[in-house]
């Protein structure tokens, strides 16, 4: 069944609320986009609205986290890694405080919206910054596992969530595990890298490439840091070349990070399917998609090409 991990985050948040009375959750004015509506419902006394105040959210976040509670800290991606950059550094990351930063509308997916709101630097940012935890579900259940495992999870978490629908990939028996990839697809001459909406298209260029007799490995990537480091070295070891896939820029995410344990390690050529250094645009979440190059036909082209 589809669904948007922005709404899994707000159920399973619902259901942390219940089972721990140190999640708190903090929102930018944005409850009804972000989800937290849902948490608001159940425990009013631990939801705190703070308004069009990003910046002040995060350092009000990072007081709760020195007195032992568990924020939850929800806006539109853009915002609070962007605006609220500074407050993530200082306030967060440098004093390593159990903060997550669950933040919905990430990528150009947001569609109407466009350039301003929309962002496809995040994790570039996020993933620099010393004591982080980047985390990409690719769909609704391993979304719902994600919000899990950072609620459980000493330190600051960025969950990266996203607007629009997504198929379902995974079922209950699947286990989400920080720091770890899975093969989702298994092959032999080419591997394709994908994190969150990109997922889905990679598994049906393996598909399709399957009936033209090419064997693709598809990897599923959700946490950008740290990243599984073993699982890339042995997909550059075992085939002819990796393709990363994401909705994120070219430089500086996943297709980044992958390039580095590539050229650390076993040197094999890596090509990226992402947005080529350009802001996006106001448009629907499928035409973006299409001119920005982040379909199942560009990652075929690029498995191609290696091939």
């Amino acid at each position: 069944m589809s669904m948007a991990t922005r709404d899994a985050y707000g159920k399973a948040l619902a259901e942390l609320g219940g089972r721990n009375k140190d999640i708190v959750v903090l929102d930018a004015d944005l409850s009804r986009s972000t989800k937290t509506g849902d948490f608001f419902d159940l425990y009013p006394e631990r939801f705190f609205n703070i308004g069009i105040a990003e910046a002040n959210m995060v350092g009000i976040a990072a007081g709760f986290a020195t007195t032992g509670k568990i924020p939850f800290v929800s806006t539109f991606a853009i915002f609070g890694t962007m605006r609220a950059a500074d407050q993530v550094r200082n306030s967060i990351c440098y004093p390593n405080l159990n903060v997550k930063l669950a933040l919905t509308h990430a990528g150009i997916t947001l569609g109407e919206d466009g350039a301003s709101h929309q962002t496809v630097e995040d994790i570039s940012v996020m993933r620099t910054l010393p004591n982080m935890t980047v985390i990409v579900p690719a769909d609704g259940e391993e979304a719902r596992q994600a919000v899990n495992a950072a609620a459980e999870y000493v330190g600051p978490v960025y969950l990266r969530l996203g607007r629009p629908k997504v198929p379902a990939v995974f079922d209950s028996s699947y286990k989400f595990e920080i720091g770890k990839g899975v093969v989702v697809h298994e092959g032999d001459d080419v591997t394709v890298i994908a994190c969150g909406i990109m997922l889905s298209p990679a598994l049906e260029a393996a598909r399709e490439l399957a009936d033209q007799g090419v064997s693709v490995r598809v990897i599923n990537m959700p946490t950008i840091k740290p990243i599984d480091r073993d699982l890339i070295i042995a997909a550059a070891r075992e085939t002819k070349g990796i393709v990363t896939a994401e909705e994120h820029s070219i430089i500086g995410g996943l297709g980044s990070a992958v390039a580095e344990v590539v050229s650390e390690s076993v040197p094999t050529k890596v090509l990226r399917v992402g947005v080529m250094d350009t802001f996006g645009e106001s448009g629907k979440p499928d035409e973006l998609l299409q001119k920005y190059g982040l379909t199942k036909e560009h990652i075929v082209s690029k498995i191609k090409e290696i091939i």
